[in-house]
């Protein structure tokens, strides 16, 4: 008998779940659901070798909204996502984020600033005596200005919400395969059908590419061409003789980043951009400790003088090189194939916000909770950048 759905999701991390969960809650909508993951281990996938954490302290107002939503949602996780009577264990720790500004850069921390707070975040501007007062343990002479998240943004356990959307999503008839999907199957202005790397043929009603590094492939079998690159990035555990207490994730000027992780640290910085090309491996580049990172953290917080690395991984961004924003919606040629893709290191705190997003356009051919119409293809069609300033 042939195999049709009225919804495939290809790719089955946490946007790819929580867009499978969001489907199978939504009042109106009775159709079936398939989620596609080609390994259940999710070992290398974005999900699980993030950092986990989520901010409202964007310099856009669609980025801050989804991130509000987001952290809400994880606030209500044990009770929405419950299955049998058994709530998941998220883990969620409101330590804030902290970024921190040069006199260069204090303008723009003020812009965000004004731009957060009018949004609703929960976030407060120090000057140097008041970092001081703070965090103690921190060197601040070059500093103009910190802005800080009171409430709202921290980590969780990223593998712990994601089965938790993937199981409550199972528990409301969604189904699930491992399965590589090898292409899309378009007739004129839609997607006829999936084809599965063994030969598969999966009839749809409508499909949802969400699956991070390899969306740019996905699309190109249908004609479209997405401006997706998977990047590495490498993340650092180290341990120190200081202890910082509860102390926030700190964004230093220079783009390097560090908080803490029960009683070690986990650091990481974003490369230059001449030496950040697409890439699809995930050997750590070690060299990044000792030239950026090791004398960035020593500066910042002196008791990190004496920091040892403990382990450290790598794992990959699907970043949209027109303007680090995520692509959300249909493209204006194919009426019946929804884009989830782009998101530059921000899909697990966002993918609460576009999960639902992408159901009540399955639903109602409309995003009705909140207006995230910006983040369209219109955007990248026109080359008209919707530029993040607080990519980390």
């Amino acid at each position: 008998m042939p195999l049709s759905y009225d919804v495939v999701i290809v790719g089955g991390a946490v946007v790819g779940s929580a867009t499978a969960y969001f489907l199978r809650n939504e009042p109106s909508f009775r159709g079936s659901v398939l989620v596609l993951e080609k390994d259940f281990s999710f070992a290398r996938c974005a999900t699980t070798r993030s950092l986990a954490s989520i901010r409202h302290q964007f310099s856009t107002p669609q980025n801050i909204a989804m991130s509000m939503f987001g952290t809400q949602f994880l606030r209500d996780a044990a009770e929405r996502l419950s299955v049998g009577g058994q709530s998941p264990a998220i883990g969620f720790r409101e330590q804030g984020y902290l970024f921190l500004a040069t006199e260069v850069g204090r303008g723009v921390l003020q812009s965000n600033h004004a731009t957060q707070k009018a949004m609703g975040a929960d976030v407060v501007l120090l000057d140097g005596p008041a970092l001081t007062s703070r965090f103690p343990w921190m060197s601040v002479q070059d500093l103009a200005a910190g802005s800080l998240g009171l409430s709202g943004e921290g980590w969780l356990d990223a593998h712990a919400l994601m089965m938790a959307f993937r199981n409550k999503a199972r528990a409301l008839g969604a189904e699930m395969r491992e399965a590589e999907v090898a292409s899309l199957e378009r007739e004129g202005r839609r997607i006829a059908a999936v084809r599965l790397v063994d030969g598969t043929r999966i009839a749809c009603g409508a499909v949802i590419n969400a699956s991070g590094t390899s969306a740019a492939a996905l699309a190109r079998t249908a004609g479209i061409v997405l401006p997706v690159e998977g990047r590495k990035r490498c993340v650092f555990q180290f341990r120190s003789p200081l202890d910082c207490g509860a102390a926030p994730l700190v964004i230093d000027p220079t783009g390097v980043y560090f908080r803490p992780e029960a009683q070690t640290y986990l650091c990481g910085v974003a490369p230059d951009e001449p030496d950040d090309p697409p890439s699809d491996d995930f050997e750590v580049d070690w060299s990044l400790w000792e030239d950026r990172l090791w004398p960035v953290l020593a500066q910042r917080v002196p008791g990190f003088e004496s920091a040892r690395v403990l382990n450290a991984w790598a794992g990959h961004y699907d970043v949209n090189t027109l303007d680090h924003n995520v692509i959300l919606g249909a493209h204006p040629d194919v009426d019946n194939l929804l884009f989830a893709n782009g998101f530059s290191g921000h899909g697990l705190q966002q993918a609460p916000a576009v999960g639902r997003a992408l159901a009540e356009l399955v639903a109602h051919s409309e995003m009705r909770s909140l207006d995230l119409t910006a983040l369209g293809w219109e955007r990248v069609l026109a080359n008209r950048p919707l530029r993040e300033l607080n990519v980390v």
